[in-house]
């Protein structure tokens, strides 16, 4: 007897149950089906993608997930580094949000239960095509082709794997397709459906695998379109990976980081080009900028939801504000602007309005991230700023720093913001210059999703959250002192229950 059907029926329903009862989700984007890809009479699938032209909207449905679902990506990534870390309240009263600020996450946080089924759905969607599209035989589709498209998959799951490696630590390591289930194989195969963790490592190393094997074949940075996974994309995630611990290769990171810059990309002389508006608000300033590496574009007509929930929409400045929102700045985050006098960042990253409800400030003059402000805004999920100041952190921490080095790429950033030089004495100091490079990162990149994992990957986590409730009046009281064990979510309970295969990350 066939079982794959059944365990992928009760897979799919399970899913399926947690869609409907989650209010941030959508339909699911459509993928293949046995309508458009065929079947047997026996129901055994015969074929995955019939031609180019279903390889090809497979592709699309790849891209469609970064623009039509980004709540897994972009929304909840950026409530856990930046409310998780001194940048940002919760924002509402939600028990969704808040245990991310107070540190009281638990296995059954909806949040993390959607942000994990959402990414293992991307998981299947990449593996879809790398793993079947060697078995088109459809002429149409050149050998390059075939090598640009797997490239892209390949790209595009090691930038899942790498979110998901970061939030959880040991993860499902899943790079094939699970086999059909027969009476005689069910004792083979059946583990292809329950996986267990791989190590950090592990899942690090895949990662390091698909981008360097997606390289030579992926697309060369184009400077009129961001919205590809590109060369580009592929060494922007190595420059990343190779910063952190179990892959640390500090040569690796400013070989990476100056591969991007012969890319063709560097700093916007205006910092508010990266998130502005046009002079009548109906429409972004700028897309596919220079310091654009990776973006999800939207456009009159077709708008991104997520500003619904961080503030107000200014084309459309009434919707959705009834409500209180996501990812409030935090006093710690306003006081580390007014120290440096950082005007110009600070008025591209936080905005106030007058609003109806009074969590964390007076309704009068409430406080709001800003770098998402309105339905057509890009979404950049990587940016040259962020990998510059990863060369300078590089040069900082490797066995022989250069520090005047490092110091250069920083003032370099806070030349664009208006603030003066790095004086002399952080300059000649490793420490100190270790601490200007966190700042200057902070104030650069606040609201992108990047504060937590600064501190992860620096061993601050210990040393700023467990004091930053003294030093910040507003912040709800801390349920549990941070620890190691904090730098790691909890696997979500629901998907424990569904597979005995899987360990709970230690502290939960």
């Amino acid at each position: 007897m066939k079982l794959k059907y059944i365990f992928s029926g009760l897979l799919i329903s399970t899913f399926f149950l947690f869609i409907v009862a989650c209010s941030l989700n959508y339909d699911p984007i459509d993928t293949y089906s046995d309508v458009t890809e065929g079947e047997s009479e026996e129901g055994e699938r015969t074929v995955v993608f019939r031609d180019r032209a279903a390889v090809q909207g497979h592709m699309q449905t790849i891209y469609r997930t970064l623009r039509e679902r980004q709540e897994h990506w972009y929304l909840d990534v950026l409530l856990i580094a930046d409310a998780r870390s001194d940048n940002a309240y919760g924002g509402t009263t939600g028990a969704e949000v808040i245990p991310f600020e107070n540190n009281a996450i638990e296995g059954s946080n909806s949040v993390i239960t959607r942000g994990w089924n959402r990414f293992m759905q991307d998981i299947a969607v990449a593996n879809r095509l790398i793993c079947n599209i060697d078995d088109v035989t459809d002429p149409a589709l050149t050998a390059a082709e075939r090598e640009r498209f797997r490239a892209e998959a390949k790209i595009f799951r090691a930038m899942i794997y790498f979110d998901m490696v970061r939030l959880w630590g040991d993860i499902p390591l899943i790079i094939t397709e699970a086999d059909d289930i027969t009476s005689e194989t069910i004792s083979e195969v059946y583990p292809q459906y329950f996986p267990s963790q791989s190590s950090e490592l592990e899942v690090y190393q895949q990662i390091e695998k698909d981008l360097l094997e997606a390289l030579p074949h992926a697309l060369d940075n184009n400077p009129t379109d961001k919205t590809i996974l590109s060369k580009s994309v592929a060494r922007t995630i190595l420059t990343k990976i190779y910063a952190e611990k179990p892959l640390r290769d500090y040569a690796k990171v400013i070989q990476y980081a100056d591969a991007l810059t012969a890319d063709g990309f560097d700093l916007m002389g205006d910092f508010s080009d990266l998130f502005g508006m046009n002079d009548d608000v109906t429409d972004t300033r700028m897309r596919n900028t220079r310091e654009s590496i990776y973006e999800a574009q939207f456009f009159p007509g077709s708008g991104n939801w997520v500003t619904w929930m961080f503030g107000r929409d200014l084309v459309n400045w009434n919707s959705n504000f009834t409500w209180a929102k996501w990812v409030t700045p935090s006093r710690d985050l306003i006081r580390a602007f007014q120290v440096e006098g950082d005007r110009i960042r600070f008025e591209q990253s936080i905005v106030y309005y007058e609003t109806n409800w009074s969590n964390y400030y007076p309704r009068t003059h409430y406080p709001f991230m800003y770098k998402c402000r309105s339905a057509y805004s890009s979404i950049i999920k990587y940016r040259y700023a962020d990998v510059f100041l990863l060369k300078a952190e590089a040069l900082i921490m490797r066995d022989n720093p250069d520090l005047n080095a490092a110091a250069d790429i920083i003032n370099r950033i806070r030349q664009r913001a208006g603030l003066s030089n790095l004086p002399a004495s952080v300059r000649g100091n490793r420490e100190s210059m270790l601490n200007a490079l966190l700042t200057e990162r902070r104030l650069e990149l606040a609201f992108e999703g990047q504060r937590w994992y600064d501190l992860v990957r620096l061993d601050k986590v210990e040393e700023v959250m467990n004091s930053v409730f003294s030093r910040d009046p507003g912040r709800r009281p801390l349920a549990h002192p941070f620890n190691q064990n904090s730098y790691r979510l909890p696997i979500p309970q629901s998907v424990i229950d569904q597979n005995p295969n899987l360990v709970q990350n230690p502290g939960y």
